[in-house]
């Protein structure tokens, strides 16, 4: 039996299910490959700098495969309605009668999936799908009555016993039986995207790369419940890009946590915090398979889906382009800009001022992230924002609402990343960053190029409260 792994978003030789399967049951030799689909990309909205980190890591894939004696090919088609041919004739061109891959869980990936299924089954080509994006899959973790969960702390009791099950994580496989298939090839251009801001320094890939931030990280786990939520201090793993295109596993995530004194889940210190982080990741992976509106750019919360949403490019553009006169959403916002990345802590105060403060639609923010995140992940993404815009599962009550001045002045006290990401700011004594008041004497007497903030904050947030009193 010779087979044929599909590779999505897992990147990966090590613990990587299909891939493992593949290998163990082929006597033939194995084939890998991966698909580009530029045109479902970007009306996915994927960023050119994930793009570009996935074909980098899609480079140092095909090196690793190559020392196995698998050949990496790779084919090009515009959507994912040409998957299933496209699947099929590698695998038939090459002689392949079985085909591994792993679960996606988006809606349009599970209908492409389903259909090379159909399409496999019809040329009598055996399949085998594994679950691995997630640690517990979704459909795994019920209510009593059978449904799935609405909120965090139930699920997380469950997903916490399940784990407990969940301790296998892969090697990598052992060398494969050398055939005659010409490896492919990586493109490092795809058209419609534009990488000349996709930041190599900044993420590095490999698999290397990504065991190494692990390992780094392991060594200040201790410390992460609390430099988590300072922009300033390298206080995160800085592995979200590397678990979005599956260039590590979270299993292997939830390993490195576990053997920093958390073995008990559900207990307290940094390791339990970054295994709670992994357990919402699982979440919000649940959430949309069981309410996959979530996905088709429908509120989970169907009665918000009547806030009327203010229309103003001019603030959307403001709020995009770190313009906004909030210091704090402004280093946050320029930091996606220049790095196609952002803190966590930025990334609730940033989506909670469009929502709020501006009250402009969450879906006009989650779609700009996906545009610049180099670790843009739907359902978390999505999550992401359904909760700072109070339209989500589990999400912040609507009456609260972030003050950008408290959130800096909590989080970046001495206006260290402020002014780093906004350097007009620099001759400001930091008490004054804090201080919407005082901010804005402070920019006169120094003469700072910097602009006025686009709405005052209790008009704005009054605006909020009434839109949302009106759905009751």
């Amino acid at each position: 039996m010779r087979s044929l792994v599909w590779f999505r978003r897992d990147l990966r030789i090590s613990d990587n299910p299909a891939l493992h399967h593949a290998a163990q049951n082929s006597s033939e030799g194995t084939v890998a490959l991966f698909v580009v689909t530029p045109q479902q990309w970007l009306q996915h909205d994927d960023a050119p700098a994930k793009v570009s980190f996935w074909l980098r890591n899609l480079q140092t894939l095909s090196e690793s495969l190559a020392s196995l004696n698998i050949p990496l090919v790779v084919k090009t088609c515009d959507s994912f309605d040409d998957v299933p041919s496209v699947v099929t004739k590698v695998a038939k061109n090459n002689q392949c009668d079985h085909l591994c891959f792993n679960r996606e869980y988006e809606v349009n990936e599970s209908r492409r999936d389903d259909a090379v299924m159909t399409a496999c089954q019809e040329s009598n080509i055996g399949v085998q799908r594994f679950h691995d994006r997630v640690i517990v899959p979704p459909r795994e973790i019920e209510t009593g009555s059978g449904d799935f969960y609405k909120v965090f702390t139930p699920y997380r009791k469950v997903w916490n016993e399940k784990t407990l099950e969940r301790a296998e994580v892969f090697s990598a496989p052992k060398k494969q039986k050398k055939i005659d298939v010409k490896p492919s090839k990586i493109p490092t251009k795809v058209k419609g995207f534009d990488f000349s801001n996709a930041r190599e320094d900044l993420w590095p890939a490999g698999e290397a790369e990504a065991a190494k931030r692990l390992e780094q990280f392991s060594d200040k786990i201790k410390h992460y419940d609390n430099a988590r939520d300072v922009p300033s201090v390298n206080g995160t793993s800085l592995l979200s890009p590397y678990l979005a295109a599956g260039v590590i596993s979270p299993r292997q995530c939830l390993a490195a946590a576990r053997s920093n004194n958390a073995q008990r889940i559900g207990g307290e210190g940094g390791a339990a915090v970054w295994i709670s982080e992994l357990t919402w990741r699982d979440f919000y992976a649940h959430v949309m398979v069981g309410f996959p509106r979530v996905s088709m750019h429908q509120p989970f919360k169907l009665k918000t889906e009547k806030i009327d949403w203010r229309s103003s490019e001019s603030d959307l553009n403001a709020w995009k382009n770190g313009e906004t006169g909030y210091p704090i959403v402004d280093a946050g916002m320029r930091q996606l800009k220049q790095t196609g990345w952002m803190h966590n802590r930025l990334r609730m105060v940033t989506a909670m001022f469009l929502t709020k403060n501006l009250l402009i639609d969450w879906r006009l923010g989650e779609k700009h992230f996906m545009e610049t995140l180099v670790d843009g992940d739907l359902a978390a993404n999505n999550g992401g924002w359904q909760w700072s815009a109070s339209t989500g599962t589990d999400a912040v009550p609507y009456f609260r609402i972030f003050n950008p001045f408290s959130q800096s002045k909590r989080f970046d006290k001495e206006g260290k990343f402020i002014k780093k990401m906004c350097p007009e700011l620099e001759p400001i004594p930091a008490n004054q960053l804090h201080d919407p008041k005082k901010l804005t004497d402070a920019m006169e007497q120094h003469g700072a190029d910097y602009p006025a903030m686009i709405v005052d904050y209790k008009a704005g947030r009054e605006r909020a409260l009434a839109a949302f009193k009106s759905l009751d």
